[in-house]
């Protein structure tokens, strides 16, 4: 018989229940704040489905009533400089953050409502209802919340996306040398998502200062939780990876307290991360003023037991049991909370003069169309002060170096100078250098600098997203294969690319994703794709993409300088071949809008990047054909240069655009567009297009050929432009 030992898990997992001895031993005037901020919070809330009900709130507003004690009991104690994230249910926890910062978590039950929580009501609300004077003017709406000065980092609409930028804040905060936390709120349904899962494991590795809040209010949409896991305790989530983890009634708002005290006190000692499970509920469905008793999935039993342990009605029930307010003084913050409400809303409504009966948003709130782009992206001051260089017109000396050592140099030459400077990645400190050697000498260097991360590409994307938006770091991830931006797609679409427009266009978001094509390699259809045509389709990204080692540096250190996310792709055909730097010189910049003809012409442009750009000009030389060679260098749409595109089409009444990959995430096909509808008048025939196949490339050294463009395509192309001018 085999021996058999019980194992325990690593962390400890506890239930925090209060008892009347914690009342009574609880400071009064925190218990007074939490009875204040949840009457606040109420009113909101109440006010919010009530303007839904009259369709004045344009999406949804996904109630927290109910919820509200998990909030308020884990925020009150918080300093202005923690920092919290949330999902699309927020109000309540931004609003206790707003209220805890300008309040300096005080409340007078006597004096509820100050100007500067009036403010805080009011601009929320704006900004629920889409208007210009909300935190994030309109943009965010009911699911996304920011206030970076209140520390409420962002309330986020991708279930569990937020995760892994709180764990990127909490590394800085980590590293910025503070005993400041993060707290992280997520419902019952993000416990079975991979990035909050992956950002658990990252967290306990680096002990990070965060904690995973989890509101369990045992509902996904209509879905029970028992419905979709075995082990319905979600603390248990933390025990897997190493976290303590408690477990407490959210409708108990000290007994959250007390479970938050706990593991401040660990986080803030350097101890790494904590769960919390807060058991909740949601009074009404996912989005609206109806029980979810309405559709069915709920019994009105359970909801009414739900309705007697009422987190507001708790908090008056026990300080009326101590003495310290009356029933006449709970009624009085009710008041105080509703007239603030009424307050607010008579500021941003009116009565509809139009339709008799009803009321409208005022006119003059909205904002101003026109702004619906400003701050997709930065206005590139940033780049002021910095050394423009044109590397093809500069004529000193050289050094002959390989295309991946200017990689690796330029980098170790920022990272000395900016030591805000961070790279993560997958094996980025080991193999002197990584997989190819793009990060040699670094981890050496700089140890404390170069993060080899889990293979978990969401939460080291959104750690860096993170870190990013936190400002005091500016981190440069790197993804292995370009394919595996799909493994991350939320982080770095939904989060890092939409993040400075989404919150209101002002929060610049410094990040750098380095990675490389490596068609023609041997590594199949999910290692070989070319990014390009699905990042300069999705707003946010700049894209810069070297075909040369002198180009690289400046192309390096722009988007170094830059306050906006930057895509660098690279390619391995480049990496081993022997290229040239300006000797001594790795500290200029090719800002956007600045591309390079390689080669004058006049029958046809031909406009390329990366690799292919040596393809085209050998394409070129074997046709005999006078073409206008073309580099873009920036891609992105609001870095391309334009100028230099159009004088050349001007000159050649002819376009030829060349890439390397499939055509299905082509770049070529929206540049092929957009050039079309700018420069029809001047051109004699459609532009001509040079990519792969339909196909992905393969691992067979056939097939992956006949997948991909090279020379030989290009030739074709140039062919085909010139039958056509032929014919014209």
């Amino acid at each position: 018989m085999a021996r058999r030992r019980r194992l325990e898990p690593a962390a400890p997992w506890v239930e925090i229940t209060t008892t009347a001895a914690d009342w009574k031993s609880a400071d009064p005037a925190l218990l007074a704040t939490m009875l204040g901020e949840l009457h606040l919070i109420r009113s909101f809330e109440e006010r919010v489905l009530d303007l839904a009900g009259e369709g004045l709130v344009h999406g949804p507003a996904h109630s927290s009533i109910g919820q509200e004690g998990g909030a308020v009991g884990s925020i009150v104690g918080l300093r202005s400089t923690d920092g919290i994230n949330g999902s699309h249910r927020g109000h309540h926890q931004f609003l206790a953050k707003a209220i805890t910062h300008v309040s300096g978590g005080r409340l007078d039950l006597e004096q509820l409502v100050t100007p500067d929580v009036q403010t805080v009501l009011q601009r929320t609300l704006a900004e629920i209802l889409g208007l210009a004077q909300g935190y994030c003017r309109g943009r965010g709406g009911s699911m996304h919340l920011q206030w970076f000065e209140a520390g409420a980092l962002g309330t986020n609409a991708i279930v569990g996306g937020g995760v892994p930028l709180a764990a990127g804040n909490a590394w800085a905060q980590k590293h910025s040398d503070t005993t400041d936390v993060t707290v992280t709120y997520f419902g019952d349904g993000a416990t079975n998502i991979g990035s909050v899962l992956e950002s658990m494991n990252l967290a306990a590795a680096w002990k990070l200062p965060v904690a995973f809040f989890i509101e369990n209010n045992l509902y996904a949409v209509s879905t029970h939780v028992e419905e979709v896991t075995a082990e319905s305790r979600l603390s248990a989530r933390g025990l897997g990876f190493g976290i303590p983890a408690y477990r407490v009634d959210g409708m108990d708002p000290l007994a959250v307290h007390l479970a938050m005290v706990e593991a401040e006190q660990r986080m803030r000692a350097g101890d790494g991360p904590v769960v919390i499970e807060a058991q909740v509920y949601r009074y009404f469905h996912q989005n609206g003023p109806y029980p979810g008793s309405a559709f069915g999935y709920r019994s009105k039993e359970e909801e009414a037991q739900w309705r007697e342990r009422d987190p507001v009605v708790r908090m008056a029930t026990e300080l009326t049991r101590l003495g310290l307010v009356t029933d006449d003084q709970v009624e009085a913050v009710r008041a105080q909370a509703v007239a603030a409400m009424d307050a607010a809303t008579s500021e941003l409504i009116e009565a509809d003069p139009e339709k008799e009966g009803r009321r409208r948003i005022r006119p003059e709130l909205w904002p101003d169309p026109e702004f619906v782009d400003v701050g997709i992206r930065g206005d590139l001051g940033e780049l002021e002060g910095h050394r423009a260089l044109e590397p093809l017109t500069d004529t000193r000396a050289r050094d002959e170096v390989k295309f991946v050592d200017a990689v690796a140099g330029v980098m170790e030459r920022r990272m000395a100078e900016d030591p805000r400077i961070i790279v993560l990645g997958e094996d980025v400190h080991r193999l002197k250098g990584g997989t190819n050697g793009a990060t040699k000498g670094l981890s050496t260097a700089f140890p404390e600098r170069v993060l080899g991360t889990p293979i978990s590409e969401n939460a080291f994307a959104g750690l860096g997203g993170g870190m990013a938006l936190d400002g005091r770091f500016r981190p440069v991830v790197e993804f292995m294969y370009p394919d595996f931006l799909w493994v991350a797609a939320d982080q770095v679409f939904n989060q890092i690319g939409k993040a400075r427009h989404m919150f209101g266009g002002d929060n610049p978001v410094p990040l750098v994703l380095r990675t490389k094509v490596a068609m023609g390699s041997g590594y199949g259809s999910q290692h070989l794709m070319d990014p390009a045509g699905v990042f300069a389709t999705s707003a946010g990204w700049r894209i810069v993409a070297p075909s040369s080692a002198e180009d690289y540096v400046g192309l390096m250190n722009a988007a170094l300088a830059l306050e906006d996310p930057v895509l660098v792709i690279e390619h391995v055909d480049l990496y081993s071949e022997k290229d040239t730097v300006i000797a001594g010189d790795l500290d200029y910049v090719i800002p956007p809008g600045t591309a390079a003809i390689r080669r004058e012409g006049r029958e046809v442009t031909v406009i390329s990047y990366l690799s292919m750009v040596r393809h085209s000009l050998e394409a070129i030389e074997q046709t005999g054909i006078d073409a206008e060679l073309v580099d873009l260098r920036w891609l992105d749409r609001a870095s391309i240069d334009w100028d230099t595109i159009e004088a050349s089409v001007k000159k050649t009444n002819a376009v030829l655009i060349v890439e390397q990959g499939a055509r299905g995430t082509s770049y070529g096909g929206w540049l092929a567009d957009e050039i079309q509808r700018r420069l029809f008048d001047w051109l004699d025939q459609p532009v001509q297009r040079v990519t792969g196949s339909e196909s992905s490339p393969s691992i067979s050294r056939v097939l992956e050929r006949a997948a991909i463009a090279r020379t030989e395509e290009v030739v074709a192309g140039l062919e085909t432009v010139r039958r056509n001018a032929g014919g014209a």
